[in-house]
Formats: C-alpha cells, structure tokens, sequence
C-alpha cells in the first residue's frame, strides 16, 4: 500500500471521528468540481422559452427556440451554432446527470430572449454568507441562516467546532476553487471547493425553498471522471428526476427507464453503511449509477435515491434515537410504494437489491413489505448473514491478514481493531441494553443506541422464515463481507427452494474486479460493477417476470 493511499486512509478515518464527536455520520466525497456560478441548462431553458434535448450517447445538448438551434457538448467550450461552430464563455459540465453552465454563456446566443441573470459569488446569497460567516469564525451569524429545523440540529458552538476540526484534518480551507449550483426535488445544492493542505475539500450547503440553510455535507472533492461501462448502452434508456417520501426527510433520486416504453419490471437500489449518494460514489466508482444504466441497457427500470444521511446528513444524525429503520428501511419502502403508483412500471414485478448494509437489512425490507406485497422479490448484494459487530470484527481480522500478507504496515489497522473490539465487549455485555445505554460508548455515545437496537438482530436468521425469489450474490476478493459469510447464508438457507447462490473470484466489496488482494486501497481508482454480475441479476430479474 502507498504512502499516498495510507495517509488518504487516515485522513478518512479522522474526519470519521470528528464525524463521531460531533453526533455525524462519517464524511464521504461531494459532487464533482466546477468553476464559477452555474446553473442547470435545462433552468435557462425554461428561462428564455427554449426547447431542450440531451443525447446521452455524444454527451451533448441541444437549445431550440423559433429559428436558433445551439449545441454544446460535455466538457468543451466549443459549440455549434445554426450548424456554425462558436465559441462559448464557459464550458458544459455533466454533473450527477445534470448539464450545467453558467446561464450567460448560453443567453448571448438568444438575444430577443429576457432571461434574469444568475446572481454572481459575490451577490450574498445565503449560501455565500453563510460560508464566510464559518470561515470568519462567526458561527451565530451563520446560524441565523439556517432552517429551524436545522437550527435545532447544529448548534453555533458545533459550527465553530466543525470548521476546525475539518482544518485541523485536512488543512486550513485556502483559495476557494468552485462554486456549483444543483438543484434537486428537496434542495438547491452549492457545493464551495476550497483547496487544503491535503486536498480539495468541498462544502456543500443543502438550500430549503426559503433560501435557507437546511443542512450540510462535506468531504474530499472527487477527482474521478465516471465513464460508461462496455456493457451500457446510453441510447437504451432515459432518466427521470423524482422525489422519494414526503416532509423535512424527503429525498431526491433518478428513476432510469428503458427506452423502449411499456411497463417494465424494476429493481430498487438500497446504499450501504454511511452517507451514500444515488450513485453509492466511493473513491472512483459509481457503482449504483454501473447497475442502474447496465439494467436499463437491458430493459429492466432502476430507482436509486440519495440516502437520508447523505440529503439530511446533520439533522438525521441529531436524533439519539435513530435506527436502521429510519436510515435504511424506510426509504426502501418509500420507493417501493411510489413505483406501485407508476404506470410505466410493472407493479406485479418491483425487486428490491440491497448492497453490504443495504443487503444486511435486506430482510427488515422485506418484513415491512410483508402485508401490503409490493416486493416481488429480492437481491442480496455482499450482504452480512452475521449480526453488525460480528461482521465488523471479522472484516477487520481480515483486513489486517491481507495487509500483512502484502508486506504493509498493520499498526493501523490493529489500533481501528482494538476500537471495535472494544464497542463488541461492551455491546455484548448483558447490563446494557438499548434501554440502558452505557454512558461512554468506544463508537460514540450519540451512536449508541443504533448498535444497541440491533444487538440480537440476526439477517439469516430472520431470511430463513421468510418466503420470495432471492439471489444472493458475493465478491470471493470481498474483505468487508468475506465469504465465510456467503458460506453462512448457504448454510442457513439451505431448505429454502426459492434462493439462489453466486460469487464471483475477482469480486471486491464494490462488485468490481480487481486482480490483486482487496484491502481497500483500490477503491480510489475508476472501476466498474463487473458485467457478468449485471447480466447474472438482469437474467434472475427477466426469470422472476414472467408470472
């Protein structure tokens, strides 16, 4: 392992922990760098009466209004306009499937069109006085421009605290890089990327409709430019903004639809543990976005959302009370229910594809669905059998075996180890229980009650009385859910009938294969859900669609 991998690692792991000590959920990577204020195209569009198309296959866009046809394409500032090649003031980005650009370099070429102007960085918008009142050290007055339900979830001491222990991880926040503006169904996110000592962090500010700060994500810029897998045909489907549940939770996701037309069968998307984007991004991967496009290539319609620690990272984590339901089922059963309202959906056929945490409350989903029967069955990606602890534990033995195996240095990770050997004595000690909390807890005491609840939750356990079409599937390079699981839902599910079993030899943790020993370090470079797993799930899906 490089010197370069082992400090990004330690870097994560100490935000984790100011993460932990400020009742968060861990950091995780931002949306993708930009430059100056810029909008969705599709925005202006609407703005100055233009038509809007997008060709997912040349990565371009086209803007027809009366007699004048625009055409700008993915990352260049050059353009077409009336068949005539321009040049543009700024340049085209695709960021988390939006085109976006700065409004003036597309209304120039639209003069009889009124359009307002997006405001300039310097305009004071909320957002802007908000970062300048953290980096000033005026947290009060960057807690006035929060929502109040925000406000009740972070407090100006805890501002303060956040903007310095970020600092002191990372770096003093220096010239400030980007500033992006993407709205979703819930929020207008402005994502500010500041360079550090280490390396662009980003600071994404979650605007409510008022303008107001609603909440807050932060993490390391991605540098990772997402390309298409071989197995993707982008002229094979569509997609679709929605919005998923209702109220201060509600979150934003992408339905992807097959071209075709016609109800099609459809496969839900449930993240992982920590706070996930739609696209489960981690390091270079995107690897819901890999699953999402490969099945649709394939007529078969995905739902994936931005999870609720992800959209409401500090007034989700401000409840001492949360649970798995809270982070992870519900929303699954949100999705569900929402695409049993759809026409162009086949409603008789909705699965739901659960990966690592996702996979491990797979059968929580399932038992929730029990009486209203939308779920016609379920896929179980590198799934835990085991509970939470014993998984964790067994993750970082392994962890430590390939580290030492590949002659690095395993001070590190025995020191992470100790920590969660810790947090299993004293989960498994009988005087504690959810009821009564231990008052220090080695994962943090705001945490305390998520593990206590699921304590004696066992997912095989529970999956051997349940009944429904089910693949599970696991990665034999997996160290996170090493195979010893695989082996135990086998062994726990063996007189089931309606189950089937398949792993793959060079499969990591994020469905990519990797030709050396996973430790993790390889998650930082670009890599794609291997394709016989797409066409294994796309196979089972089809199988189980028939009646």
């Amino acid at each position: 392992m490089s010197k370069g991998t082992r400090r990004t690692l330690l870097h994560t792991a100490a935000a984790a922990a100011l993460a932990v000590s400020l009742s968060l959920p861990g950091a995780a990577s931002a949306a993708a760098k930009s430059s100056a204020s810029v909008i969705p195209v599709r925005d202006t569009a609407v703005k100055i009466g233009a038509k809007v198309t997008w060709n997912q296959k040349t990565q371009t866009v086209t803007l027809t209004k009366k007699s004048t046809t625009l055409v700008m394409t993915a990352g260049k500032k050059t353009a077409k306009l009336n068949g005539k090649p321009v040049t543009l003031s700024d340049t085209l980005r695709v960021v988390r499937n939006q085109a976006l650009i700065s409004p003036d370099a597309v209304i120039k070429w639209f003069k009889e069109s009124p359009v307002a102007p997006a405001p300039p960085a310097e305009s004071g918008l909320p957002g802007d006085s908000f970062i300048q009142s953290l980096q000033s050290g005026d947290s009060a007055k960057a807690q006035k421009l929060m929502s109040p339900a925000f406000q009740l979830s972070l407090t100006a001491p805890q501002l303060k605290g956040l903007w310095k222990g970020y600092a002191q991880i990372y770096g003093t926040p220096g010239a400030q890089l980007s500033r992006t503006v993407t709205p979703n169904g819930v929020h207008t996110n402005i994502t500010y990327s500041f360079q550090t000592a280490s390396t662009p962090l980003n600071y994404t500010l979650r605007l409510n409709k008022e303008g107001l700060v609603d909440d807050l994500f932060i993490g390391p810029a991605s540098t990772a430019a997402y390309t298409h897998p071989s197995y993707v045909n982008p002229s094979a489907y569509t997609e679709e903004e929605v919005t998923i549940g209702e109220g201060i939770f509600a979150v934003p996701g992408v339905l992807t639809k097959p071209a075709a037309g016609g109800p099609a069968p459809v496969v839900v998307l449930v993240h992982g543990s920590g706070p996930q984007d739609r696209d489960s991004s981690i390091g270079g991967s995107k690897p819901f976005r890999d699953l999402a496009n490969g099945l649709a290539s394939q007529g078969i319609a995905v739902l994936r959302y931005d999870k609720i620690t992800y959209e409401h990272t500090f007034k989700f984590a401000a409840n001492p009370r949360a649970t798995i339901k809270q982070e992870t089922v519900d929303d699954a059963i949100s999705a569900v229910r929402y695409l049993s309202t759809r026409q162009d959906i086949d409603r008789s056929h909705i699965f739901v594809a659960g990966h690592s945490q996702g996979g491990f409350a797979l059968p929580l989903i399932l038992n929730a669905d029990k009486d209203e029967r939308n779920i016609r069955g379920s896929i179980m990606l590198a799934g835990p059998s085991s509970s939470f602890v014993d998984v964790v534990l067994e993750q970082q033995k392994e962890l430590i075996l390939r580290v030492k195996s590949l002659g690095g240095d395993p001070a590190p990770y025995e020191k992470n180890a100790e920590i969660w050997m810790a947090a299993a004595k004293m989960l498994n000690d009988p005087q504690y229980s959810q009821d009564n909390l231990p008052s220090s807890f080695p994962l943090g005491s705001s945490s305390a009650y998520w593990w206590y609840t699921l304590k004696d939750y066992q997912p095989a356990a529970v999956a051997k009385n349940q009944k429904g079409p089910l693949l599970i599937l696991a990665g034999e390079n997996d160290w996170q859910v090493p195979m010893s699981q695989f082996s135990a839902w086998k062994s726990e599910l063996k007189n089931r009938t309606d189950v089937e079993f398949k792993s793959y030899p060079k499969v990591n943790h994020l469905l990519s294969e990797y030709d050396a020993l996973s430790t993790g370090a390889e998650y930082a470079q670009a890599a794609h859900v291997a394709e016989p797993m797409v066409n294994d799930i796309a196979a089972w899906v089809k199988n189980n669609s028939k009646n």
